[in-house]
């Protein structure tokens, strides 16, 4: 006589392989990118260009040919990037010798701070790291030589990877919709529908959420900069560019650029403006989080605080930076797509008959009014 088996241990089971089965296809596609993680990088900062610019694209389109719109719309954002980085190159240049006179009396003072109760931090301790300080860079010169060579080196990638990434936002500007219908034209009748539905989804959640942190961002680094401008901050347009690129790491990447902001106060202005920078991480985290993330993300698929923050944390683990970039506007579109395929299992995509879509669906939205953004 077998004996047995519970119901709720044949269901475990059952559940347990297949989850090792999805398991291992993740395993396998992360194994795979991370040998190209430099292509998958470059598609995707492609796709967010493409996201970004499209829409002037097509307004520009509208008085002229499309490939001159397009080059038209690139040549102008490259010329607004060098603009700017070229502005805060002069900022920083114009401000040298008064940041390293601010830095060096503000270093005394903080030793002098650390001096009182109720630290006691003895005088010649501090002095006697900054020798060992200066011993080590002298003795460990060819190593740091070599560090540097290195970054060099990895300066070429990333350049690699900007080309690639701004040559596929030209395509992906241009024909991406072609692009698209061709691409579901190669797959079984059968599931063109189901694959239209889907890339629709994708789309829009991904320019919606794109559309959604470059406004955050932009909004954080605008009061960012004004705050330390106003309390006499060096460097506060740096500062403030750099709270701007730190904001696409949601609940992250924001307190990170301004805990670099009280360290620069702290060191040219004193605790007391350390201080009001500190109080600034809150100020600007409640407005973040209460105010711009619930207000612009409903253009996109909202997620619940939790699920983003382990999206941040398992996408640093994975891919450093990088992954905890792409986590959550990865896990918004999955979870997109998820939830049209299982509210229109049998809606059928219309075929285009010149084989358009956009890179990641139909150009076209539905005429319908688009339901209210499902909670993860």
């Amino acid at each position: 006589m077998q004996p047995r088996v519970s119901p709720l241990l044949r269901t475990a089971a059952a559940y347990a392989w297949r989850l090792i089965v999805v398991a291992a296809a993740v395993y396998a596609v992360f194994a795979v990118l991370g040998r190209f993680h430099e292509i998958g990088v470059a598609l995707f900062l492609g796709l967010v260009v493409t996201a970004l610019l499209r829409p002037v694209a097509d307004l520009v389109a509208r008085g002229l040919p499309r490939g001159l719109a397009v080059g038209l719309t690139m040549l102008g954002s490259i010329a607004l990037v060098l603009g700017l980085l070229a502005f805060v190159g002069e900022a920083v240049a114009g401000e040298r010798t008064t940041l390293v006179r601010e830095f060096r009396d503000g270093l005394g003072s903080i030793q002098e701070w650390l001096s009182r109760p109720p630290f006691h931090v003895d005088p010649q301790a501090l002095g006697n790291l900054e020798a060992r300080l200066g011993e080590y860079l002298s003795s460990h010169r060819s190593t740091l030589v070599s560090t540097a060579l290195s970054g060099a080196g990895q300066l070429v990638h990333v350049l690699t990877v900007l080309a690639l990434a701004l040559f596929s936002a030209v395509f992906f500007t241009y024909s991406g919709d072609r692009m698209w219908g061709w691409y579901r034209g190669q797959l079984p009748e059968g599931v063109r529908g189901r694959w239209g539905v889907a890339g629709e989804a994708a789309w829009r959640t991904f320019t919606g959420y794109t559309h959604g942190i470059v406004l955050v961002a932009a909004v954080n680094a605008v009061l960012v900069g004004i705050a330390l401008y106003f309390l006499g901050v060096p460097l506060a347009v740096p500062l403030a560019l750099l709270e701007f690129f730190a904001a696409f790491v949601p609940l992250i990447g924001s307190p990170v650029a301004l805990a670099v902001a009280a360290v620069v106060a702290l060191a040219s202005k004193g605790p007391l403006v350390a201080g009001i920078v500190v109080a600034l991480i809150v100020i600007i985290g409640q407005i973040e989080g209460h105010l711009l993330h619930p207000l612009v993300m409903s253009w996109a698929v909202r997620l619940h605080p939790l699920v983003v923050a382990i999206s941040v944390v398992a996408g640093t683990i994975a891919a450093g930076i990088v992954g905890a970039v792409v986590a959550v506007p990865l896990v918004s579109v999955v979870w997109a797509v998820h939830t049209a395929l299982r509210a229109a299992p049998e809606r059928e995509a219309p075929e285009d008959p010149e084989g358009g879509g956009d890179p990641a669906g139909p150009p076209d939205p539905d005429p319908d009014p688009e339901p209210a953004p499902n909670q993860l």
